[in-house]
């Protein structure tokens, strides 16, 4: 049955890559997107709310109602950052945006972009990899059908308008990556349709590292 979700960060690589395949997607019935600007997108099956406040959603909250996934793909780098300014805008403000669709959409499928290299310990020396680990942790604690999201390399989608500069560079040298790293290239075409299958398939494990997304984008 075709489902409902919630995109954030389109106007990034990354969720314009995973909002892309969604919009092609028969399984998907209707995308939200939620940006602090415009992103320029437009299709019969999307919806935009421009709100650039992420840490008070209020306004916009009513918004959210009604969806049956969140697919968060929005972040931020940890250069040039320390660590409470790390915190706040991958952990404070992640889980102030769970909160608030959480209080919405009951059993909703959350899947939250973390990266490859992801402490879920929450002790190791790499400062990012500790903030986002705790952001999956407490995510996990707050959505029964919560997946982490781990990629490492990936392939930008054809016509991408927010792809990174680095990956327009090196995307011709996927194949080669892909052949001697399997376990950290993918697509961003199937990271998308992963994001999709958590929800009409479900999947046996809660943090999907890449060979498991590539699995799940298979099925």
């Amino acid at each position: 049955m075709p489902f409902k979700t919630i995109v954030t960060g389109a106007t990034g690589m990354v969720g314009e890559g995973v909002m892309h395949e969604c919009l092609l997607h028969p399984d998907v019935s209707e995308v939200l997107i939620i940006n602090r600007r415009p992103s320029g997108f437009s299709h019969p099956k999307l919806k935009e709310v421009v709100h650039k406040d992420f840490f008070d959603l209020s306004p916009v909250a009513h918004e959210m109602e009604g969806y049956d996934a969140c697919f968060f793909c929005l972040g931020v780098t940890s250069l040039g950052k320390n660590e409470a300014e790390y915190t706040k805008y991958t952990h404070t403000l992640t889980m102030h945006f769970a909160e608030t669709v959480a209080a919405r959409n009951a059993d909703m499928t959350f899947c939250y972009v973390s990266g490859s290299g992801t402490d879920s310990t929450e002790k190791g020396r790499v400062m990012w990899a500790r903030v986002k680990g705790k952001t999956e942790n407490d995510l996990a604690a707050m959505f029964t059908k919560f997946y982490a999201f781990r990629p490492g390399f990936m392939s930008p989608t054809p016509g991408a308008k927010n792809a990174l500069s680095f990956y327009k560079y090196v995307d011709w040298l996927y194949p080669l990556f892909r052949s001697m790293m399997p376990k950290f290239v993918c697509t961003l075409k199937e990271v998308g349709i992963a994001m999709i299958h958590t929800v009409t398939k479900g999947y046996e494990k809660k943090v999907l590292e890449v060979p498991d997304i590539v699995e799940l984008a298979k099925r």
